[in-house]
């Protein structure tokens, strides 16, 4: 079965100080047209994954939700795999899960957890991929690795979607991209990032043509059924392109052509940004756009000619 490339957007909602101002900022979200709200995993200023998302799908009615991502260092897999099933099970099979093998270099020394090479945080997620996809399915699972010993242990309860919610792995290596374009549903195209921080010389369209293309060599026939992720950092409508370019460039400590030459940053007027993305369908296969929440607003009309499309 091959994906059906339309356009689908998300957006986040970190958090609201109540109930009631989290409730009505997610059926903003679904109202904007957004198809689902993502939330990262990290410590700080934003509420905790798997309770948010439950939140915000009772507020809404079709609102899709997920991890972006999980980071993979946080959580044993068997109760990620259970947190994740039972948030697939209570909002009627909405659940995205999306993985990661961590990067954030602040989140580990302010709360001591061990923050390791990066191969040992891809070979760990590597054998949690394993685990979570194991405890989803209809058996009980055995597993002996290097990272994670599972004993005959059945995962309860089991998710609605089948054989599980698509998951999301997301990386900027080439290692994690094989590992998502073997296991993966939806495949993340970050860029790298270095001591902790994201890589800006390393965002470029032709450095993520390169990324799809490992995908492509690692998934093999399947390549037609994975759905290809990106992640808009910033987004400024403007009929100045270059001026609009220079003001997301300062806002980062990066140059307007580098802004220009990158798939984490959408500038110019509503059709121009339209144009711009149709073309990364075209040419990067790419149609699952994430935007950050401070400018959903802004990026709202895109969204309304693109999305379903």
């Amino acid at each position: 079965m091959t994906v059906d490339r339309r356009f689908r957007f998300a957006t986040g909602a970190f958090y609201a100080p109540s109930a009631g101002e989290y409730a009505a900022l997610a059926r903003k979200i679904e109202d904007l047209g957004y198809a689902a709200l993502l939330l990262p995993d990290h410590f700080n200023d934003q509420l905790t994954p798997f309770l948010a998302l439950l939140a915000a799908a009772n507020a809404t009615k079709t609102l899709r939700v997920g991890s972006f991502v999980c980071d993979n260092d946080y959580r044993h897999p068997a109760v990620l795999a259970k947190e994740a099933a039972t948030l697939d099970l209570l909002t009627d099979g909405r659940l995205e899960l999306g993985l990661g093998a961590g990067y954030f270099g602040p989140d580990y020394a302010q709360t001591g957890i061990p923050y390791d090479a990066p191969g040992v945080r891809v070979s760990r997620l590597i054998e949690a991929v394993h685990v979570i996809n194991g405890l989803f399915g209809p058996t009980p699972v055995t597993f002996a690795g290097e990272y994670y010993t599972i004993a005959e242990l059945d995962g309860f309860p089991k998710p609605v979607q089948q054989p599980h919610p698509p998951i999301l792995i997301a990386g900027g290596v080439q290692r994690i991209l094989s590992l998502a374009a073997r296991e993966a549903d939806i495949v993340g195209l970050l860029m790298r990032s270095r001591d902790g921080a994201l890589d800006f010389d390393d965002d470029s369209v032709a450095a993520t043509a390169e990324r799809v293309e490992w995908v492509r060599q690692a998934a093999g026939a399947r390549f037609d059924d994975i759905e290809l992720n990106i992640l808009v950092l910033d987004v400024e409508v403007t009929a100045e392109r270059q001026q609009g370019a220079e003001q997301i460039g300062r806002r980062w400590g990066i140059s307007g052509d580098q802004v220009l030459d990158s798939v984490h940053f959408l500038v110019g007027t509503v059709d121009e940004i339209v144009d711009q993305l149709r073309g990364w369908r075209e040419q990067l296969s790419i149609s699952y756009i994430a935007v950050m929440p401070h400018r959903m607003d802004e990026f709202a009309p895109v969204v309304a000619r693109l999305a379903g499309t």
